[in-house]
C-alpha cells in the first residue's frame, strides 16, 4: 500500500475511533463543565498541529510563488500565451471562489454547530470595521519582508514574491542560481508539509474526540450536510468547466475528459492534483496540445489555476464562521475572496495545502484558527474532489490556450 493511501487509511481509522473515545466520554454523565475541562486538555495535541501548518505558511509561499513567476521566462516572449493563460486563470479562480461563497451563504452547513468561541477568543467577534478598504491596501505593502515572514503575513510575502520573481524573470540566466537555489527551497518545504501530515491521524483523533465529547454524536449530521454541500457545489463547478471548454473547443471536450479519466481517478484517489501531473502532460499532448503549450500553461496552472481548492477555501472559511455563530458582512466576505485570490497563488498543489491558506486568512477575520480542526477529520474526503477538479480545470485551460495559439492538432 501507497504512504499516501495508508495516511488516509490511519486518519480515517483515527477519525472513527475520535468518535468512539468521544461519545463514551460524552456519556459518561459528566457535568458540562467536567466534559469542557476534559475536551480542553485532549485539544492540546489540535493546537500543536497547528502550529506546525503555521510553521511552513511563509517560506512555502515565498519560494514557490517566485519561482512560478520567474519561471514564466522572458515576458516578450511569453507574453501573448502568458496573457491569454492567465486571462483564463483569473476567471475560473473568481469564479471557483464566488461560487463558493454563494453556495455557503445559500446552504448554511455550519449553523447546525453553534459552537462557542474559543477561550483565548471568547471576547471576539468580527469587528465590521475592523478590515476596511483602506487599511487592506495599505496592510499589503511589507516595510520588511524578515518582519512579514515572522509575522506569517501572507499578503505582504505575495507582494515581495511578484516584485522579486519578475526582476528574476527580467534579468534571465544571471538569476538562475538563485532560482534553482529556492525551488530546492519550495520542494524541501513540501516535504516538510508530507512530515507534518503524518501527524494529522493523531490530531483528527483529538479533533473527533473533544468535538463528540462535548456535543455528542449528534454534531457528526454537520459533517455529511458539509459533504453533501461541497460536493454539489464541485458538480456545478465541473458543469461550467465543460460548458467553458465547449465553447473553445466544442465537440472535442467530451474526447478531452475521456483522455484525462486515469490522471483525474489518480487525483481523486490520492487526494493530490500534483501525483497525475505527469501522466496529464501526456495525455494533453496524446489528445493535440503543442508540448511548449503544455510546458508552460500547465505547470503555471499548478500554482495559479486550482479551481476545486478555490471553491472550498471560501466554503469552507465561512463554514467555520458560521459555526462560531460568527456574522461577516457581504463587504468582508468580498474582502476575504479577493484576499483568498492573492493569497493561494503561491501554494503548490499538494495534499491539504489549502489549509494553510485558509489558516492564513482567516485569522485576518478574528475568525478562531482553532475551527480548522473542524475540517481535519473530513478533509481527505474532502481534497479528493477538490484535487480531481483541479487536474480537470488545467487541462481544459491548457487545451484552450493551444485552440487559441492555433497549436491544437486534430
Amino acid at each position: 500500500m501507497q504512504k499516501s493511501n495508508r495516511l488516509t487509511l490511519y486518519i480515517l481509522a483515527a477519525m472513527v475511533l475520535g468518535i468512539f473515545v468521544g461519545s463514551m466520554i460524552h456519556n459518561s454523565g459528566k457535568s458540562d463543565e467536567q466534559l469542557g475541562s476534559i475536551a480542553s486538555k485532549i485539544n492540546i495535541t489540535t493546537t500543536v498541529f497547528l502550529s506546525l501548518i503555521k510553521m511552513i505558511i511563509a517560506p512555502l509561499v515565498l519560494s514557490t510563488l517566485i519561482v512560478g513567476i520567474a519561471k514564466m521566462g522572458d515576458v516578450k516572449t511569453v507574453g501573448r500565451v502568458g496573457g491569454k493563460t492567465m486571462l483564463w486563470f483569473i476567471t475560473a479562480t473568481i469564479i471557483s471562489l464566488t461560487l463558493g461563497m454563494f453556495l455557503v451563504n445559500a446552504l448554511q452547513p455550519g449553523e447546525a454547530m453553534n459552537l462557542a468561541l474559543p477561550a483565548e477568543t471568547a471576547s471576539a467577534g468580527v469587528d465590521a470595521g475592523a478590515i476596511t478598504l483602506e487599511k487592506f491596501i495599505t496592510h499589503v505593502f511589507p516595510t520588511s519582508i524578515f518582519k512579514a515572514m515572522s509575522e506569517n503575513e501572507i499578503l505582504q510575502i505575495v507582494v515581495f514574491s511578484i516584485f522579486f520573481g519578475v526582476a528574476c524573470a527580467a534579468i534571465g540566466e544571471k538569476a538562475a542560481p538563485l532560482i534553482k537555489a529556492l525551488d530546492i527551497v519550495g520542494h524541501v518545504m513540501i516535504k516538510i508539509t508530507t512530515y507534518v501530515m503524518l501527524f494529522a491521524p493523531f490530531a483528527v483523533f483529538a479533533a473527533m474526540c473533544s468535538v463528540i465529547t462535548t456535543k455528542g454524536t449528534s454534531v457528526l449530521l454537520t459533517y455529511g450536510i458539509f459533504m453533501r454541500d461541497f460536493y454539489f457545489g464541485l458538480l456545478i463547478l465541473w458543469a461550467i468547466l465543460i460548458i467553458a471548454g465547449f465553447a473553445v473547443l466544442r465537440k472535442r471536450v467530451f474526447i478531452l475528459l475521456r483522455r484525462i479519466k486515469e490522471p483525474f481517478l489518480l487525483a481523486f484517489s490520492t487526494a493530490s492534483s500534483e501525483a497525475a501531473f505527469p501522466k496529464l502532460i501526456t495525455e494533453l499532448e496524446r489528445f493535440g496540445c503543442n508540448n511548449k503549450i503544455v510546458s508552460f500553461t500547465l505547470p503555471l496552472g499548478y500554482s495559479f489555476n486550482l479551481d476545486g481548492s478555490m471553491m472550498y477555501m471560501t466554503f469552507a472559511s465561512i463554514f467555520i464562521a458560521q459555526c462560531y455563530n460568527i456574522d461577516l458582512t457581504m463587504s468582508q466576505e468580498i474582502t476575504m475572496l479577493l484576499t483568498l485570490m492573492v493569497t493561494s497563488k503561491g501554494i503548490a498543489a499538494v495534499p491539504r495545502a489549502s489549509l494553510v491558506v485558509i489558516a492564513g486568512t482567516i485569522s485576518m477575520f478574528n475568525i478562531p484558527q482553532a475551527g480548522l480542526v473542524l475540517l481535519l477529520g473530513i478533509d481527505t474526503f474532502l481534497d479528493m474532489g477538490r484535487s480531481a477538479t483541479n487536474v480537470i480545470g488545467n487541462a481544459i485551460a491548457t487545451a484552450a490556450v493551444s485552440k487559441w495559439e492555433n497549436a491544437l492538432e486534430d
